[in-house]
């Protein structure tokens, strides 16, 4: 038996090797076991080409269709899939311990449209100089952050300390 189809695609008319082929005809009826030739004969009757369909099967299924736009309209339904694929990012918010009340709101809304739109989102905090001491500040503004965000998104990886940052990182719910 001759190997699969070719990179471009399933074979088509004089590509097809094998002696019988299952064919379905033009108009999707089940024809049944019939020689090559004969097969071939019933396409260029139709003016279409004949189409191996399942090459993995004994004897391979065979169909009388118009290549072009089969070609065109698998190309369509690939294109469709992928642009229906959501790919998720991870946006980063970074923070200060001592983060003004203002800043903190601006940084809550970013936080919560992120979430909306179905992006993770990685809180970081940084800690400076004496900051370090106090780092029970910035885990009280992390849960605070949790908090406000508890309908839209939930916890993927809970703050820790890393170096002089502690990060969160959110998903959307």
């Amino acid at each position: 038996m001759d190997a699969a189809p070719s990179k471009d695609g399933p074979r088509v008319n004089d590509q097809i090797r094998n002696p019988k082929v299952r064919l379905i005809d033009e108009e999707g009826e089940n024809v049944g076991v019939v020689e090559i030739h004969e097969a071939m004969e019933r396409a260029d009757n139709a003016g279409l080409d004949l189409v191996e369909i399942v090459p993995n099967s004994d004897p391979p299924v065979c169909k009388i269709l118009d290549y072009g736009k089969y070609k065109y309209e698998a190309q369509k339904r690939a294109n469709e899939a992928r642009k229906k694929q959501k790919t998720i990012e991870v946006k980063e918010i970074k923070m200060r311990p001592n983060i003004d009340q203002h800043d903190y709101e601006v940084k809550m809304r970013a936080i919560q449209r992120f979430l909306s739109e179905g992006d993770k989102v990685k809180v970081t905090m940084r800690f400076r100089g004496r900051e370090m001491v106090h780092q029970e500040l910035g885990l009280n503004l992390l849960n605070r952050v949790r908090d406000e965000t508890d309908d839209l998104g939930k916890i993927e990886q809970s703050p820790k300390m890393e170096g002089r940052q502690m990060t969160m990182v959110m998903a959307p719910r």
